[in-house]
């Protein structure tokens, strides 16, 4: 196994690093690292992998990760790469995003043995504090001139729509605040986050020098763009979730499965944990054959595995050959509607599935046809089918027709659908 730091080089995972001598820090021996995450949904999204594979790589590497969600941080909102400030959570809220959050971050840590993973939250000292107490015990230690020059700080004030609250500039001392506790709890000396988390990262570092005597690490990962210049992790119906309810894994496979081939080889080495040799084998493959889409695939398989599990990775795949003409059986309802969202579709009456019905009468009141007669003749000459089977031309529909509890899906050609639903 090479050195972390050249681990994370080579995977384009390292952007700034507070100390040159950190790789060698990181080697001589085992180090406590955390990184923050937000609580402002139930559920983290891809943006929020980096920092969380970043933990996963140190833990690899001998180190121990904490996991610090932002129940107290959260109340405020970081300021940072935000153009205006954010809606405040009330507690109910809060406290449902952080159990939620929670659940998720267990899937990709080891928490067990000495070294195991810490999960934490920071309202467990942050809400303890005075604000007397604090004024008097963190805010001495920073200057008004300093803060104002951060860039989040300085873009918002130079905004006269928006501005900037004094409850968001204090941000920073807070987040400082979580590493001066770390430290003092934990013997934590190393927090790693997305490259607009540096100032923040600064702060603590220079606080514990203070409070401390003693010396403290940042690193930062790059924030993801596409190679277009355009934000990575949206799409035309939203953010790509880390829930399966907010995103299925079907759209989650179909997320990295459609991205583009100047950003797979990136992707590949960022957001895996494939060897060099496979990926670059990958890489090579790609441009040799690009149209085979091998790294492609390749990538949605690992990601998909590594957020939502191996069962749920292989009914994707089942999902999106369906799309292509490929075997129904075994995809549920939810699966089938996520599949075909976007196709025409049509309810029925249950009852017409014990009432002799023939395929194309149906087909035709449902508009797939404008006549029997175009609908006969597009199944004699083998053009329709249900469930990706052919459909015969005296067929009638029964519950053997559904390939799901409530569901059939019709085919005219090669990819015009629709769905019936049997309700």
């Amino acid at each position: 196994m090479q050195p972390l730091i050249d681990e994370l080089k080579w995977r384009g995972l390292l952007h700034q690093c507070t100390h040159d001598d950190l790789g060698d820090v990181l080697e001589k021996e085992s180090q406590t690292v955390y990184a923050g995450f937000d609580p402002t949904a139930d559920s983290l999204h891809i943006g929020s992998l980096l920092p969380i594979i970043g933990l996963m790589h140190f833990q690899r590497h001998g180190h121990r990760p904490i996991a610090l969600v932002g129940g107290g941080t959260g109340m405020i909102g970081d300021p940072s790469g935000k153009s205006e400030e954010r809606q405040l959570l009330d507690d109910d809220a809060l406290r449902a995003n952080v159990a939620g959050i929670r659940i998720q971050l267990e899937r990709f840590l080891d928490f067990d043995g000495d070294r195991g993973a810490l999960l934490l939250n920071n309202a467990d000292w942050l809400a303890q504090f005075t604000l007397v107490e604090f004024l008097r015990d963190i805010g001495k230690h920073f200057s008004v001139n300093a803060m104002l020059m951060k860039d989040s700080v300085r873009t918002r004030l130079e905004d006269r729509d928006h501005g900037i609250s004094f409850t968001e500039f204090s941000y920073s001392l807070l987040q400082a605040c979580d590493f001066l506790q770390l430290y003092r709890d934990q013997g934590c000396q190393v927090q790693i986050g997305g490259s607009d988390q540096w100032g923040n990262i600064v702060a603590g570092m220079d606080l514990i020098r203070r409070k401390e005597q003693a010396d403290a690490y940042g690193l930062t990962f790059p924030l993801v763009q596409k190679s277009d210049g355009t934000k990575f992790g949206k799409t035309e119906s939203g953010t790509i979730w880390l829930d399966a309810d907010r995103t299925s894994p079907y759209h989650f496979y179909q997320f990295w499965l459609n991205q583009s081939d100047a950003d797979v080889s990136r992707w590949l080495r960022a957001f895996t944990f494939l060897p060099r040799e496979k990926i670059e084998s990958l890489e090579q493959a790609l441009a040799d054959a690009p149209h085979e889409r091998v790294a492609h695939r390749k990538l949605a398989d690992e990601v998909t595995r590594m957020v939502h599990g191996d069962d749920a990775l292989q009914n994707a795949v089942r999902a999106s050959k369906a799309m292509f003409g490929g075997d129904l059986n075994g995809l549920d309802d939810a699966t089938l509607e996520d599949v075909f969202s976007e196709v025409p579709s049509s309810t029925r009456p249950r009852t017409e599935l014990k009432d002799g019905r023939t395929v194309v009468e149906v087909l035709v009141e449902c508009g797939v046809f404008k006549s029997k007669g175009e609908a006969r003749r597009m199944i004699d000459s083998g053009g329709v089918y249900l469930n990706n089977d052919r459909v015969a031309l005296d067929a009638t529909l029964t519950e053997s027709s559904l390939v799901s509890e409530h569901i059939a899906v019709v085919r005219k050609g090669k990819k015009n659908y629709h769905l019936l639903r049997f309700e």
